[in-house]
C-alpha cells in the first residue's frame, strides 16, 4: 500500500518529422520524501513510456487519468493524507469523506441491492398512457386526449406504488435476506473472530484474529461468500490495501454541494485551495453529528484480537463513531 504525500507530474515528446508521428506522453510520479523525488519519479516513468511506445509495444496508454482511488491502475491511491497512524494512513476521498487504508486488517462491506422497479407496473402505465391517446383521437378532441393521457400517467404511478408494496410486503426486506446470508456464510468462518457493524447501505465486517494480505486467496474466498462488491474487491488487490469510509457521505447529511474544485482529486492548484479549506470546514461541523457505522456484534471463537488489528479497529470504531448512538450516514 502506498498513499504518497507528494506528486508531479512529466511531458515527453517525440516531435512530427518525416515519416513519422508526433507522440506525447504524460506520465505521474510520487513520492513520501519531497517534490523533486516526484519530478524525478514522473520524468523517468514518462521517458520510459515514450520509448516503449516508439520500440512498437502496443496498448500503452498516451496519459495517465487523475484519478484518486476507484479506477486507479499502476498508481498508488492519491488522495490528502489526514494523518497516520503506524502504516494505516487516514484520507480525504474524492468527495472529502475520510477513509481507513490499511495494508493487512481485512475488512469487507456487503451492500444491499438496489430495488428494482415493478415490470408490470410499468407495463399498466404505459397501457393505459395509450388508451388515453387512442381516448383523443376517438372523440377528435386534444383536450380530452391530453386530459386521459396525463390522468393514464398519474393512475399507472400510483398502481406501480401500490404493487410495489404489494411485493415487499410478500418478501423479506433486503436487509434480512443480506443479514440472514452473513449468519449462514460466517459459520463456515467459524474460527475467524469477525465484528459487523451496519452502514447506511448494508453491513460491513472486520477480522481481528489476525492479519492478511489483500492478495490471499483466503481473503478472495470470504468476498466471495459474502457477496462484496466486485469492485471493492478489484481495488483491494490493485492498491494492496483494504479500505473503508470513517465520515459520512456529504449528501448523506444535507450537503447538496460537491467538494471544491470538483473533481477534488489531490493535488489540488493553491489558487483553488481556499475554495476547497472552506467547503471542507463545513462538512466537518456538520459530519461530527453523525456515524458512518453502528457496531452490533462479534461473530466467531477465534482467539483473542490480534494486537495490530485491534489497534486498527479502535481507530476506526473511533473515527466512525460505531459505538454511539448517532445517526448513520
Amino acid at each position: 500500500m502506498i498513499v504518497p504525500q507528494y506528486w508531479a507530474e512529466a511531458r515527453r515528446q517525440r516531435p512530427r518529422a518525416k515519416g513519422q508521428k508526433q507522440i506525447t506522453v504524460r506520465r505521474f510520479g510520487w513520492s513520501d520524501t519531497s517534490p523533486d523525488d516526484a519530478q524525478q519519479m514522473a520524468d523517468k516513468r514518462a521517458g520510459d513510456a515514450l520509448r516503449q511506445i516508439i520500440e512498437g509495444k502496443e496498448n500503452i496508454d498516451r496519459r495517465e487519468p487523475k484519478i484518486g482511488y476507484n479506477g486507479a491502475e499502476g498508481v498508488p491511491i492519491r488522495e490528502e493524507i489526514l494523518f497516520s497512524q503506524d502504516d494505516t494512513v487516514i484520507t480525504r476521498n474524492g468527495y472529502g469523506a475520510h477513509c481507513l487504508n490499511t495494508p493487512d486488517v481485512l475488512f469487507a462491506d456487503v451492500d444491499f441491492k438496489k430495488p428494482a422497479t415493478t415490470t408490470l407496473g410499468c407495463g399498466i402505465t404505459l397501457l393505459l398512457a395509450v388508451a388515453g391517446i387512442v381516448a383523443g383521437f376517438a372523440t377528435h378532441s386534444r383536450a380530452v386526449g391530453f386530459g386521459a393521457f396525463f390522468a393514464a400517467l398519474l393512475a399507472g404511478v400510483v398502481i406501480s406504488k401500490i404493487l410495489n408494496a404489494s411485493v415487499a410486503r410478500k418478501k423479506p426486506s433486503e436487509e434480512i435476506l443480506v443479514r440472514q446470508r452473513i449468519d449462514a456464510e460466517l459459520k463456515n468462518f467459524a474460527s475467524w473472530r469477525v465484528r459487523l457493524y451496519r452502514t447506511p447501505a448494508g453491513f460491513r465486517l472486520v477480522a481481528t484474529h489476525r492479519l492478511f494480505k489483500p492478495d490471499d486467496p483466503e481473503v478472495a474466498g470470504f468476498f466471495k461468500a459474502l457477496g462484496s462488491d466486485p469492485v471493492y474487491m478489484q481495488m483491494c488487490q490493485r492498491q494492496k490495501c483494504f479500505r473503508a469510509r470513517v465520515s459520512p457521505k456529504p449528501w448523506r447529511i444535507g450537503i447538496a454541494q460537491h467538494m471544491r474544485p470538483n473533481p477534488g482529486v489531490w493535488p489540488v492548484r493553491p489558487e483553488h485551495m481556499a475554495m476547497r479549506t472552506a467547503w471542507v470546514a463545513e462538512y466537518e461541523k456538520v459530519a461530527e453529528k453523525f456515524a458512518s457505522c453502528r457496531y452490533l456484534e462479534t461473530f466467531g471463537s477465534g482467539n483473542a484480537a490480534h494486537a495490530k488489528a485491534a489497534a486498527v479497529c479502535e481507530l476506526h470504531d473511533r473515527l466512525s463513531q460505531a459505538l454511539s448512538n448517532r445517526e448513520i450516514a
